[in-house]
């Protein structure tokens, strides 16, 4: 039977951070934010729908989804950086992605899309 002495400790415990997993809830808000945004733009202009138009089998579509994309990934990967090792206010936090969420919903709802 082995016994431990008193000067073997165990190694401290890491403090939780929450800054990582509030990266990823803000960026997906404004990723489908941007996503309804692209919709709408390229929709109504001539301009932005061909700029948009990556892929012509599929139209603008192409574009709008992969620039959302692309945003997304970028804030995610941006705001993780910033955000690693802090505690971020994550009821602020999740209460702005909500509302990105819910804004990019209702903005791709064509009776709302068709008052831009």
């Amino acid at each position: 039977m082995s016994s431990q002495s008193a000067s073997t400790s165990k190694p401290a415990a890491q403090a939780m951070t929450n800054g990582s997993g509030a990266a990823a809830v803000l960026a997906a808000g404004l990723g489908s934010f941007t996503l309804a945004v692209l919709a709408i733009a390229a929709d109504k202009s001539s301009t932005i729908k061909s700029l948009m138009n990556f892929y012509r089998a599929t139209g603008p579509l192409s574009g709008v989804t992969t620039t959302a994309i692309l945003v997304w990934i970028a804030f995610w990967i941006v705001l993780e950086r910033y955000w690693r090792n802090r505690n971020v206010a994550m009821g602020r936090i999740g209460t702005l992605a909500l509302v990105l969420l819910v804004l990019s919903l209702l903005l791709t709802f064509p009776p709302i899309a068709d008052l831009f």
